[in-house]
């Protein structure tokens, strides 16, 4: 189907006429410009001429039209526009029809989320990855929760872990996650399980690093499972969230004996990282935000700082 573009231009008292008109008869919303001019839409030729033939017999017979035909759109690759690489420190996010895909490096995600959540272009997700980019250590096995196309476990194995396991309930998304991994060759280092976060977590357990980029409101609920599912003093990164419920989720931490080590906010979302009970962060970087640079703890080491899909 070839869409087509109605442009029209009407004296300036009959604009929110023709406006409210267009509307009833498209049943799409009209764009106005700056100079006036009412745009809509028709799903083939024959429907924009009718359209303007009704217009110039019921509204303004004095308005001048033109009707445009629209280049074809294939709307299930569209989205791809204007995405691009995106870096982490030593972390690269890229999408996988980039020329760079071609030939990644060792700290290169090549990525196609598909219909999964996830790529990198989400404030949530950039959040998550700045956290995780500072604070995996080398052979750690991570939990990344509603891992969706499973851009945060193959990152954590391409930064060093050892074994990321990515828990998911949506088993479309567990097939996007494990193409990804096998895009990326670390299949044998990345397992996606489809389940119950809350009920699978302490059975796979115990984990170094538990990632949850979901919903407050579910990271919140998580926390009893995700204590049992931690190694003693093991520490997790939670994103999902909007800034203005950092303090609830504050809270939250506190209530499951977990303390702050560090924050990210990226475009208004927020991301925490927190150790569980039995910890040592007590007096080593306690609410210190990304944007501030703080020094890490000694015995961290330093890599370089990411760039949130």
């Amino acid at each position: 189907m070839s869409w087509w573009a109605i442009d029209v231009r009407s004296a300036a008292e009959q604009r929110g006429r023709m406006s409210a008109w267009l509307v009833s008869r498209t049943g799409h919303a009209v764009e106005e410009r700056d100079d006036g001019t009412l745009v809509t839409f028709a799903p083939d030729e024959a429907s924009a001429k009718a359209l303007v033939t009704q217009l110039e017999c019921e509204v303004d017979p004095l308005a001048e039209t033109q009707r445009r035909l629209l280049e074809p759109v294939d709307w299930s690759t569209r989205w791809r526009d204007g995405l691009g690489p995106r870096r982490f420190g030593r972390l690269t996010v890229v999408p996988s029809w980039l020329p760079e895909a071609a030939h990644p490096d060792q700290h290169t995600v090549v990525l196609d989320p598909e219909s999964a959540f996830g790529s990198g272009e989400h404030g949530s997700t950039r959040a998550a990855l700045t956290l995780l980019e500072r604070l995996l250590q080398p052979g750690q096995l991570v939990l990344d929760l509603g891992s969706g196309s499973g851009i945060l476990a193959i990152a954590a194995v391409k930064l060093g872990a050892a074994r990321a396991i990515g828990i998911e309930n949506d088993p479309e998304a567990n097939q996007v996650a494990i193409r990804n991994a096998d895009r990326n060759g670390v299949s044998g280092r990345v397992e996606f399980v489809e389940g119950d976060a809350g009920i699978l977590a302490p059975l796979v357990g115990p984990a170094d690093l538990i990632l949850s980029n979901i919903l407050r409101t579910a990271n919140t609920a998580l926390l009893p499972s995700i204590t049992d599912a931690l190694q003693p003093g093991g520490r997790a990164i939670f994103s999902g969230m909007e800034q203005a419920e950092s303090s609830e989720f504050h809270q939250a931490l506190r209530a499951a004996n977990f303390g702050v080590i560090r924050e990210s906010l990226d475009d208004g979302w927020w991301g925490v990282a927190a150790r569980g009970k039995d910890g040592n962060d007590g007096n080593e970087m306690k609410d210190q935000k990304e944007g501030q640079r703080p020094q890490p703890p000694s015995r961290l080491s330093r890599p370089s700082r990411p760039s949130p899909l």
